[in-house]
């Protein structure tokens, strides 16, 4: 995460409810630290929102975590700081963080928050960018030398299934709508969701994949949701169906979707992330003509930075004054 500025157009998309808590779990107010670097641009986001912000210490309540890179240190930092009450992580995936989250499961702090929501529009709107691209088979005139067949497929009246149901799926619905699409959601409660046909529990998966056209994957990566698209489900995929991860990739078995695409098993998938990530020079899907793979760039720091400040002022005045906090994370849930 840095300061580089950049686009003001997005807008944080709230899928999740602004969180009142109890008095018993309310953050105590005090000095919030940046790190593991500080960053002038997050330091004047929190200075704007009434907070103070000073070197980790003793007295230090809050923090705002800017990588996600270096989420391991984060055991010692706690351990050393057990006066911390309130973190906010930098992403809306919080799987980097998950040892850490697990050990504090059981504890009412620190209360911790994610950026979940913040980055919606920029990630559902790459999603959509993946899927006009396969439809309209883009991957193979990029590289055309040649005139080539007259082909291609159109969005209108497709059905889509989102595997997810937080700020991505409800932003994607929202970008899908003109094209009249059938939205079936899979996720972990059969609680509907709005904009979508129908919602589904992830232990229908299989059920519902077999009529889709296109399959988004918007999930958080937990335990459970490892390798959630394996070699059985892309088997019971429609052979002109396609597959989108804009989540994470462990949520795809990479080896099955490579067999699958070199044995046309399913028409196309459009990857902003991969397992192992980075993909490795020479892995076999970079040569698949029926896969585009995108360098995680689904939102960029120039998009996310200003999002994240934005959420970052939000909880900082949550933390100084009402508790309403935004993107409250479940420790034992995984996000």
């Amino acid at each position: 995460m840095t300061s580089s500025g950049g686009s003001v157009q997005h807008r944080s998309v709230l899928a999740s409810p602004v969180t009142d808590l109890p008095e018993e779990r309310r953050p105590r107010p005090g000095p919030i630290a940046v790190l593991p670097e500080p960053d002038d641009f997050f330091v004047s986001a929190i200075e704007d929102a009434g907070g103070q912000v000073s070197p980790l210490s003793d007295d230090t309540r809050g923090i705002v975590w800017l990588s996600y890179a270096r989420a391991a240190e984060f055991n010692t930092i706690l351990d050393s700081h057990p006066g911390v009450d309130w973190v906010q992580l930098p992403w809306a995936g919080v799987d980097a963080f998950a040892d850490v989250l697990t050990r504090f499961a059981d504890r009412d702090r620190p209360l911790w928050t994610s950026a979940k929501g913040a980055y919606a529009e920029p990630v559902a709107e790459h999603a959509l960018a993946l899927i006009l691209a396969l439809f309209r088979e883009l991957p193979s005139r990029v590289v055309a030398r040649g005139w080539g067949p007259k082909s291609g497929r159109s969005l209108y009246g497709a059905r889509v299934v989102i595997v997810g149901a937080g700020g991505i799926a409800h932003e994607l619905m929202r970008l899908l709508s003109p094209f009249r699409t059938s939205v079936t959601i899979v996720r972990r409660t059969s609680e509907p969701v709005e904009g979508a046909e129908r919602t589904v529990t992830s232990a229908h998966l299989l059920e519902v994949l077999p009529d889709a056209d296109v399959v988004v994957i918007a999930a958080a990566m937990t335990g459970p949701t490892s390798r959630l698209i394996g070699a059985r489900e892309l088997a019971v995929m429609k052979r002109t169906a396609i597959l989108i991860n804009v989540a994470r990739g462990g949520l795809v078995d990479t080896d099955a979707l490579t067999e699958a695409l070199a044995a046309g098993e399913i028409a196309g998938a459009g990857l902003d992330v991969t397992d192992p990530e980075p993909l490795p020079d020479g892995h076999p899907l970079w040569s698949e003509p029926r896969a585009i793979i995108t360098p995680h760039t689904a939102d960029t720091p120039e998009m996310t930075t200003p999002l994240l400040a934005e959420r970052v002022k939000t909880n900082v005045r949550a933390f100084l004054d009402d508790s309403q906090f935004v993107g409250l994370v479940d420790p034992e849930a995984g996000y």
